[in-house]
Order: C-alpha cells, then structure tokens, then sequence
C-alpha cells in the first residue's frame, strides 16, 4: 500500500524500528537506515496505539475520544501522519481483506 488509506486499512510499527518515550513526547530510530524521528505529543499518543495492529478507523476514534478536533480534521492529519511514517518505513500498512479469515 502506498499511502493510502481507508478506515479499514490496519497499521502498526515496523518491526526495524525503537522508540522510547522522552517527555510525554516520543523518539523513533528507524534501524533500517539510521535515521531518527522526534514526535510531538499527539504524534507520540498516535505512535503508541500502532504498538498493536490497529485499524484507522480505531485510531481515528480513541484520538477523538480524547482530543477536541472536529471528525473531518482529525481524520485528514491521520491519514497525512500514517502516510509520511509509512514513507519513511516506520509502519507497516495493510489492507484489511489481507489478512487471514478468522477460524
């Protein structure tokens, strides 16, 4: 997937990657290429609900349920944020329909 993203499409950390929090802010070292991410508050409350696979859609409503924005706001910077971490190869992103069907 490359950027794109629907309510369905699930994300969560990559695994080549460490993070730490530093103040209520997070620190990212991508170990694939050595580069290292700092991430405001909200950032860093988005980064540690990709600690387990989730959807957008789940991200999307713990971050209303917690911050005052308006839906169609909250979901634009969404998507913009998952997009330049899928960019520089901090998250792992897939369609739903990719995953194996329940038992």
């Amino acid at each position: 997937m490359s950027g794109e993203f629907t309510l369905n499409t699930i994300v969560s950390r990559a695994k080549e990657q460490v993070s730490c929090d530093v103040g209520g802010e997070a620190a990212v070292l991508n170990l694939s290429n050595a580069a290292y991410y700092g991430l405001d508050a909200v950032g860093a409350r988005i980064w540690n609900l990709l600690a387990a696979p989730r959807t957008v859609g789940q991200i999307r409503d713990a971050l209303l349920n917690e911050y005052e924005v308006n839906a169609e706001r909250c979901e634009r910077d969404l998507w913009r944020f998952l997009s330049e971490l899928a960019e520089e190869g901090l998250v792992e992103v897939r369609d739903r329909a990719d995953e194996e069907p329940d038992p």
